[in-house]
């Protein structure tokens, strides 16, 4: 899919659809608190969340203390709902509408904080644009924390396909400089009770 493509495609369901009304909806992102906790974050690291869109993840990271946040995602849409919900608590936040795989960050960041946005990326051109753009972020000492479906997980997503991860898959894809720190499983619950298997692996920048 071509990234005006991807970008029609996410702009629709946002303005289609409310926040319960998909799949990836959470009320409380736990496994990401859990992974940026173990980070080692402080109040003041700069923590970028790659397809945050309308994700609770930054009101979260925002009731814990965290100052500096950014959050990238493809739809105008989904952010603005981000926006509407936090009021004046996301004045401080930085919203930027881009595509990653063409995004030119501007500043380095601590952590980088990627739930369900990779596993769109089903070319090997696509993913290696990715990975590009997380060493242009990322600091040497950063963490990268990634969340896609499991090898077990669902084939498509938002009527998409999507591409099924492991650790050791997205270990090669990140490439020398990268060493994975944490993986875990994780039975996401959708709104209507269904079960989604996702895998999450965080990675420190060595180089």
């Amino acid at each position: 899919m071509t990234i005006s493509g991807r970008a029609a495609h996410w702009e629709n369901v946002y303005e289609s659809k409310g926040e319960r009304e998909v799949s990836w909806f959470q009320e409380s992102p736990s496994p990401s608190l859990e992974l940026i906790a173990l980070a080692d974050a402080e109040p003041t690291s700069p923590i970028v969340d790659i397809g945050g869109g309308a994700a609770r993840l930054v009101d979260a990271l925002l009731t814990a203390g965290y100052a500096d946040l950014t959050v990238l995602d493809l739809s105008d849409a989904a952010l603005a709902a981000s926006r509407a919900r936090l009021g004046a608590a996301g004045d401080g936040v930085h919203w930027i509408v881009a595509d990653v795989t063409t995004w030119q960050p501007t500043r380095n960041y601590d952590i980088w904080h990627d739930r369900a946005a990779f596993h769109f990326l089903n070319a090997p051109e696509e993913q290696a644009a990715y990975v590009a753009c997380v060493r242009r972020a990322v600091k040497i000492g950063g963490h990268v924390i990634i969340g896609t479906f499991a090898i077990d997980g669902p084939e498509k997503c938002s009527g998409l396909p999507v591409t099924r991860h492991t650790a050791d898959s997205i270990t090669a894809l990140l490439g020398a400089g990268f060493t994975l720190t944490d993986h875990r499983r994780h039975k996401h619950a959708t709104p209507w009770q269904s079960v989604q298997n996702f895998q999450f692996s965080s990675f420190i920048r060595s180089c």
